[in-house]
C-alpha cells in the first residue's frame, strides 16, 4: 500500500551490505570449514566490521573497507581459535561475491520501471562493491554506486548521505533511502532522506535521533510503498 510519505520520491538509495548482499554467504559458502564455529565467527566478523567503521572514524583513522573487512575477520578467527591462513584467504575471496538477497532484482526492475533513479550507497571499497554487483547482475539496474572512500568516513557521517544528494541531484527529502541496519536508517532518517528500514530480521528498533517513515520486512514491498 502506498505511503503518502514516499508520495514524491526522485530516487531509491540502497545500503548494500545486509541489505542487498547477505554479509554471512561468504562463511555460508566456505563448504563448512569451520563447522560448528561457522555461526559465531560469521556474527562476530560483522560486529567487529561494524565497530571498526565506527571506531576508525571517531579515531580519525580511516582506511578503506576491505582493510577493516579483514581485521573484522582476523579479530573473529581468533577469537575462537581459528589458524588457517589459507581459510583466512579464502573467506576474503568470498566476501567479494557475495550472495544478493533473492528479492533484489525484482525490486529494482519495478522501481527503474517507475521512473525512479536507484543507487547504492555503501562503506564498502570501490574495488568491493564493483565485485558484488558484478557478481549479482545488477550493474544495469543501478544508476549509481556510491562509496564513502572518496570521503574518507563511514556512515552515519552526514557528509556519506550528503553524497548521494550530490551525486543523484536529488534532494535529500526526495530520496527514498533503504538500509536493513537500524543505525544506518537512522543515521539517514536523522539527516533527512525519507527511510524505509528494510527489517529482515525483526531487529528491535534502535533508541537514536532518526526515525524511519516506514518499516518493510522484504524489498517486494517498497514499489508499492511507493505507489508503483
Amino acid at each position: 500500500m502506498a505511503n503518502p510519505a514516499f508520495a514524491d520520491i526522485g530516487a531509491c538509495v540502497f545500503d548494500a551490505y545486509g541489505t542487498l548482499f547477505d554479509v554471512h554467504s561468504a562463511v555460508g559458502r566456505s563448504g563448512g570449514a569451520l563447522g560448528d564455529k561457522a555461526g559465531p565467527v560469521s556474527a562476530l566478523w560483522r560486529q567487529k566490521q561494524l565497530e571498526y567503521t565506527w571506531l576508525r572514524s571517531l579515531m580519525g583513522a580511516y582506511v578503506d573497507f576491505w582493510q577493516v573487512t579483514g581485521a573484522g575477520l582476523d579479530y573473529a578467527l581468533a577469537a575462537n581459535g581459528v589458524e588457517d591462513a589459507e581459510l583466512r584467504r579464502r573467506l576474503m575471496d568470498l566476501y567479494l561475491n557475495l550472495d544478493a538477497y533473492p528479492d533484489v532484482a525484482d525490486a529494482l526492475d519495478r522501481l527503474r520501471a517507475g521512473g525512479k533513479k536507484t543507487a547504492i550507497l555503501s562503506n564498502g571499497a570501490p574495488n568491493m562493491l564493483r565485485a558484488a554487483v558484478e557478481t549479482a547482475g545488477l550493474g544495469g539496474r543501478l544508476d549509481a554506486v556510491l562509496s564513502v572512500d572518496e570521503l574518507g568516513t563511514f556512515k552515519p557521517d552526514p557528509r556519506v548521505y550528503q553524497l548521494a544528494v550530490d551525486r543523484l541531484g536529488v534532494a535529500a527529502e526526495r530520496i527514498c533511502f533503504v538500509s536493513t541496519n537500524g543505525w544506518d536508517a537512522a543515521g539517514a532518517a536523522y539527516f533527512g532522506f525519507k527511510v524505509a528500514w528494510l527489517n529482515r530480521f525483526g531487529q528491535q528498533p534502535e533508541r537514536l535521533p532518526g526515525a524511519p517513515a516506514a518499516v518493510i520486512e522484504t524489498l517486494a514491498e517498497l514499489p508499492d510503498l511507493l505507489g508503483l
